[in-house]
């Protein structure tokens, strides 16, 4: 099984896994948050986020997310990208977990371009009467 950490800006992670357990009607395993504060030292998290990553990994490969790129989140992701091993997308959104978390028994590879999809099919522009 595939591995998800989401590192990003406050609770944000948090609530994204919250409201993923809430959709699935159970927690996910081997679903982490790390949230990062102003308060944080980028290299401190890092070492942190790599202890996260051996914890989640069964073999199978950790799928990192973050939220906005660019952001120290999403810095700090890109410190722990192994190709093939470790890989991360960021803009993360609620659909892009939850199709995730629903193909995670698939080659992380797989897993990769599934949550891509989901994040981009999930954003959409809602017109009145639809």
């Amino acid at each position: 099984m595939i591995g998800i950490l989401i590192i990003s800006h406050d609770k944000l992670g948090e609530s994204f896994t919250h409201c993923a357990a809430h959709i699935l009607g159970e927690k996910p395993q081997q679903l982490i948050y790390q949230a990062i504060s102003i308060q944080d030292k980028p290299d401190e998290v890092v070492a942190q986020a790599k202890e996260l990553i051996k914890k989640l990994d069964q073999g199978d490969g950790v799928l990192v997310m973050t939220d906005i790129l660019g952001a120290t989140p999403s810095n700090i992701a890109t410190q722990l990208i192994q190709t093939g091993k470790v890989e991360c997308l960021a803009g993360m959104n609620l659909p892009m977990l939850v199709r995730a978390l629903n193909y995670r028994h698939e080659p992380l590879s797989v897993v990769v371009a599934k949550a891509l999809a989901g994040g981009k099919e999930g954003v959409m522009h809602i017109l009145h009467g639809c």
